[in-house]
């Protein structure tokens, strides 16, 4: 039984990096496209980010499916009519089938801006709060960052989660090898989220 438990958590370490790679060659597939434009909605970008991860040809050597706001059913759920639109949806769901071991990794991608407050309280109450509560499990949370200083992004993200005195679950910057802006977050019970910030101003500061 243990043995199999190790198998288990090295299949979900190897997924995860793989879907981290995806989704970093896909980023970076955008800063060549250069088509992301600063008012678009979160979705619209995702979008762009899961087409170029579907052309990925290392997606189908790894035989990862993917699919964009995917339905996250409960058990709980009462199954009347109307139910499935309640439902929460994640934006990008990756999936992967291994032998007889199947695994969903989930990203949560949320806009930011410097100076929007409200976006910033988005990517808390409906991004960070909906991995800890188990709203979402297995996965990440994408910011994109439209405008202004990413550093200064998540500084404000932060003096938010210090005003909730959540202090101890505010992002720090972590190095990390596919990507320079990443940070970690410390939450209830040992759980740590992941978070990548995509930098999408530079697209347009030339």
């Amino acid at each position: 039984m243990g043995l199999n438990k190790v198998i288990v958590a090295s299949f979900k370490r190897g997924f995860e990096d793989k879907c981290f790679q995806l989704i970093m060659e896909s980023y970076a597939k955008l800063l060549v496209t250069k088509v992301i434009q600063l008012n678009w909605d979160e979705n619209d970008i995702t979008s762009e980010l899961h087409t170029h991860i579907n052309q990925n040809p290392l997606r189908l050597k790894w035989n990862i499916v993917t699919n964009v706001e995917q339905h996250l059913p409960k058990n709980d759920t009462k199954k009347e009519k109307g139910f499935a639109a309640k439902l929460p949806r994640i934006d990008l769901r990756l999936v992967t089938i291994n032998s007889d071991l199947e695994y969903e990794y989930h990203m949560e991608a949320k806009n930011l801006k410097e100076t929007d407050s409200g976006l910033k309280r988005r990517y808390i109450d409906t991004g960070i709060n909906n991995f800890v509560s188990h709203k979402y499990e297995n996965g990440c949370l994408l910011g994109y960052v439209l405008e202004g200083d990413l550093g200064k992004t998540v500084e404000g993200v932060n003096k938010l989660l210090k005003k909730d005195k959540r202090a101890s679950e505010c992002l720090h910057a972590k190095p990390h090898n596919l990507h320079y802006a990443y940070y970690e977050s410390e939450h209830i019970n040992s759980f740590t989220l992941k978070h990548f910030m995509f930098d999408f101003i530079q697209l347009h500061s030339a």
